[in-house]
């Protein structure tokens, strides 16, 4: 073979390789500079917890009793407190004792709020010389108490003092304090929350 052709030869595959060597340096070149598909998910991911939006919380449930316009089992949002729960009962009553509940307390779920009533001995009944209702001492008579001075002893709604009333005329009058009991609604321990404030 001559010596031009053998040359010719040589720069030719010399030519090639080089070509080749230079399009696979530069597809490598290429796949390194496009970022990889895992780092945007993973960037997903520290946006929250596990891209998933947290749940929403539950409301607590509590019950509301004692001196509130409108008791019962009401629904509020965590965070809220006790004077949140007093105000979705309608508010406190005229006799409730407010200043004994927290009104700034956290509210707990299942948790009872009970709003006492206030109560001073002799409150509503008759002052002295105005009737037979009560004695100077303050203490309410079963026998001769109106509806009014009956319905202002702790515990006592306008219905049980109906039915003190009704009680007192069937069997005419009460011969003792323990005659309470035999009233529909009042239990041993009504009456022993009564047995001081009240008198036949």
């Amino acid at each position: 073979m001559p010596l031009l052709d053998r040359r010719t030869l040589l720069f030719g595959l010399a030519a090639i390789l080089l070509l080749a060597a230079a399009v696979t340096f530069v597809r490598g070149r290429g796949g390194e500079a496009s970022p990889p598909a895992p780092i945007v998910t993973s960037s997903a991911v520290t946006d929250g917890v596990g891209g998933v939006a947290p749940a929403a919380e539950e409301p607590l449930v509590v019950y509301v009793t004692g001196a509130v316009k409108k008791p019962g089992v009401y629904q509020l949002a965590q965070g809220k407190r006790v004077v949140d729960a007093i105000q979705k009962a309608g508010g406190v009553t005229a006799k409730a004792d407010a200043i004994t509940v927290n009104l700034a307390a956290l509210l707990i779920d299942g948790e009872q709020v009970l709003v006492p009533e206030a109560f001073t001995p002799g409150a509503g009944a008759a002052p002295t010389g105005a009737g037979p209702a009560t004695a100077t001492s303050g203490v309410v008579h079963l026998n001769s108490a109106d509806l009014t001075a009956l319905d202002a002893l702790p515990g006592v709604g306008p219905a049980t003092a109906q039915r003190i009333i009704a009680w007192r005329d069937a069997h005419g009058g009460f011969k003792t304090t323990e005659d309470l009991v035999e009233v529909p609604g009042i239990g041993p321990a009504k009456l022993e929350a009564l047995r001081d404030l009240v008198a036949p």
